[in-house]
C-alpha cells in the first residue's frame, strides 16, 4: 500500500478513480469533478486525472436521469484515490462483489474517500472500522446506530488518516477546496472557488445543519441557534418556553424574531421540520409508521398519522405506493 495520503504538498498530477453509483445526486459527481477541472485549467497544467467506474460497467443513472458510463471497479486502473459517489438504494447496491472490490482496489490507493452517500458503502466494506466519519446530516443517527465500529461527527467533512468522508454535495466541494489547499497552495484553491462564485466560509469541523445556513445565522444567530436545538431534539421536541430559555431570550421574543426571519412561528417552524423529516424517512427507509412516529416526537400514533396527512396529502402507507407506482 503507498504511504501517506494525497492532502500534503506535492506537484506531481493525481489519478482519482470515482465509483458512481446508480441514483446518486448530480450535484455530489460535480462536486468532485469540477474541482479537478477547475484547477487544471487554472494552472494551465494536468494537476489531476480522473477515471470514472461504475460496480459493474453497465451505465448508471443520476438522480436527474444523466447516464454515466465507464469501466466496471475490479477492472479499475493504477490510481492514487478511490472515491465513491453515491446516493440512494445503497443497500441494494452494496453486493457482496462490489464491496470485495472496493476493499481490493482501497488496497491498492493512498486515499479512499465517500461522499454524500458513499460513507455507507465504505463502511459496508469495514474500511471505516476504527475510524473517524461523517455522512449526510439526514442519516447520521441510523449510520451510527448501524455501524458502532465508526466515530460518527455531524463534521461536514472528516479527514482520518487515509479515510475521507462528505456529508453531501456542498462539503465534498469543501473538501475538493482543502485538498487544492493542501497540494498546491491557498492561490490556486482561491483561484477554482472564485470561478464558482463560491465562498468557502465553512471548515471541516463546521457542524452540517437541516434548516440553518450561515446567512441565517449572520442574519438572526438567535433563530440560527433555536433551529439547531430543534435539529437535534427531534425525536423528543421540547416547548417553545423551553427552547427561548436555552437561546436566552423570552417566548415573545423568540416568537417576534422567527416572525421577521422566517415569517413563520418556532411551534409552526418546528412541526414543519419534524414533519419533513417524517416524510423522508418513509421514503427512504423502510421503517415501521410507529418507529417513524416516535423518531419525530409523536407520542401518539394517530395525532402523528393526522399531521402527517395533512401536511402531505396522504397516510405515509399511500405516499410508500405511490413512490413503488403502485
Amino acid at each position: 500500500m503507498k504511504s501517506a495520503n494525497i492532502f500534503m504538498p506535492d506537484p506531481a498530477p493525481l489519478t482519482i478513480g470515482v465509483l458512481v453509483l446508480d441514483q446518486c445526486n448530480t450535484l455530489s459527481l460535480a462536486a468532485v469533478l469540477d474541482p479537478m477541472r477547475a484547477a487544471n485549467r487554472r494552472a494551465d497544467r494536468e494537476l489531476f486525472r480522473w477515471r470514472l467506474m461504475t460496480p459493474a460497467g453497465d451505465p448508471v443513472s443520476l438522480t436527474s436521469g444523466i447516464p454515466v458510463p465507464g469501466p466496471a471497479l475490479a477492472e479499475a486502473p493504477e490510481l492514487d484515490a478511490l472515491f465513491v459517489v453515491a446516493g440512494f438504494f445503497l443497500e441494494e447496491q452494496s453486493t457482496p462483489p462490489l464491496l470485495a472490490a472496493v476493499r481490493r482496489v482501497s488496497g491498492r490507493v493512498r486515499t479512499v474517500a465517500g461522499v454524500d452517500g458513499g460513507p455507507w458503502v465504505l463502511a459496508r466494506a469495514g474500511l471505516l472500522d476504527g475510524h473517524k466519519a461523517t455522512t449526510h446530516w439526514e442519516d447520521l443517527e441510523a449510520f451510527a446506530q448501524r455501524f458502532s465500529e465508526v466515530e460518527v461527527l455531524r463534521d461536514r467533512y472528516v479527514i482520518d488518516g487515509r479515510v475521507v468522508t462528505t456529508g453531501g454535495a456542498s462539503p465534498a466541494l469543501d473538501m475538493m477546496l482543502h485538498l487544492l489547499r493542501a497540494r498546491h497552495g491557498e492561490a490556486l484553491a482561491m483561484r477554482v472557488a472564485s470561478a464558482f462564485i463560491y465562498d468557502p466560509v465553512h471548515g471541516s469541523d463546521a457542524p452540517q445543519s437541516l434548516a440553518s445556513p450561515a446567512r441565517l445565522r449572520a442574519r438572526a444567530p438567535k433563530v440560527a441557534e433555536a433551529i439547531r436545538l430543534m435539529e437535534a431534539h427531534l425525536d423528543e421536541p421540547p416547548g417553545t418556553a423551553r427552547i427561548a430559555a436555552m437561546v436566552g431570550l423570552s417566548p415573545r421574543t423568540l416568537e417576534t424574531r422567527f416572525r421577521t426571519a422566517l415569517g413563520t412561528t418556532p411551534g409552526a417552524f418546528f412541526l414543519n421540520l419534524r414533519l419533513a423529516e417524517a416524510r423522508r424517512l418513509a421514503l427512504d427507509t423502510s421503517q415501521p409508521v410507529a418507529q417513524i412516529s416516535l423518531a419525530t416526537g409523536f407520542g401518539s400514533q394517530a395525532a402523528f398519522a393526522r399531521a402527517f396527512k395533512l401536511a402531505h396529502g396522504m397516510s405515509v402507507s399511500a405516499l410508500r405506493r405511490r413512490q413503488r407506482g403502485l
